[in-house]
């Protein structure tokens, strides 16, 4: 009787644990749920993840002024051009995301793996209120890329400290239900529940250094959907570009 209830005992401990950990934002990258799976779903680089530390976490609270403009090449309005519907976004969602979790607990079984993501080189994750840090392989990887490729960018016209800054990523209903009591434009947000989306604010952007050139906010704004387009293009996600609350929201796509 006594071995049978420290048993009980160690899986509730087990599970408490574990819990904690699927709801902390600021330790380093893990990738759980069915190892097995993940050969199956996407050739995801675990190296993405290495350099993720707490000190990726330290930036300016504001973006500095006395900005310096870039050179941008107009793509056209962002709200034209990025405009990619909800009934869009929801079919390349169900096409490689996990099932909806009804609570957090559910993070245990998925349907498939989850990657955390955390702030690194390529991006930095704000203070999450209503969602979790965690996607899709395939959306990750889409994350990374666009990390990499607005800085590329920004070196080849002149640097800068800055960083993309997520601001949502995986939400449960219950999330979804709060936020939208206090932003009706968050129907669309519900796509958020499949951990293939998330959304990238265009109007800060996340600064390590003011000695750096200093840049605008909409300059990185528009270099961020200069880069954005060509992932689109390239078939990489679907992206509409929402005012009410200002970000890129971003789908993956599954790739052939």
């Amino acid at each position: 009787m006594r071995k049978i209830l420290l048993v009980i005992i160690a899986a509730s401990v087990a599970v408490f644990i574990a819990s904690l950990a699927l709801t902390d934002h600021t330790n380093a990258g893990v990738i759980f749920g069915r190892p097995h799976l993940m050969a199956q779903t996407v050739d995801f680089d675990i190296s993405l993840l290495a350099d993720s530390s707490a000190g990726w976490n330290r930036v300016l609270e504001e973006m500095p002024g006395n900005t310096r403009k870039i050179r941008i090449n107009t793509i056209g309005h962002l709200g034209e051009v990025f405009n990619d519907s909800n009934m869009v976004h929801w079919a390349a969602a169900e096409s490689i995301g996990i099932k909806p979790l009804t609570d957090t607990r559910s993070h245990f079984d998925p349907g498939r793996d989850l990657v955390k993501v955390v702030s690194c080189r390529d991006f930095y994750v704000d203070e999450l209120t209503y969602s979790s840090p965690y996607l899709v392989p395939e959306a990750a990887t889409l994350l990374h890329e666009i990390g990499r490729r607005f800085n590329d960018s920004l070196a080849a016209r002149g640097g800068g400290a800055y960083r993309i800054r997520v601001t949502s990523v995986l939400r449960t209903p219950e999330s979804v239900s709060r936020l939208r009591r206090r932003n009706s434009n968050a129907v669309d947000s519900s796509v958020h529940q499949l951990g293939t989306t998330f959304d990238i604010t265009y109007s800060r952007f996340a600064c390590s250094d003011s000695m750096q050139p200093r840049r605008s906010a909409e300059d990185l704004k528009n270099l961020l959907g200069e880069v954005l387009y060509g992932l689109r293009k390239e078939g990489w996600c679907y992206i509409k570009f929402e005012r009410q609350q200002p970000c890129y929201h971003i789908t993956a796509r599954k790739r052939d």
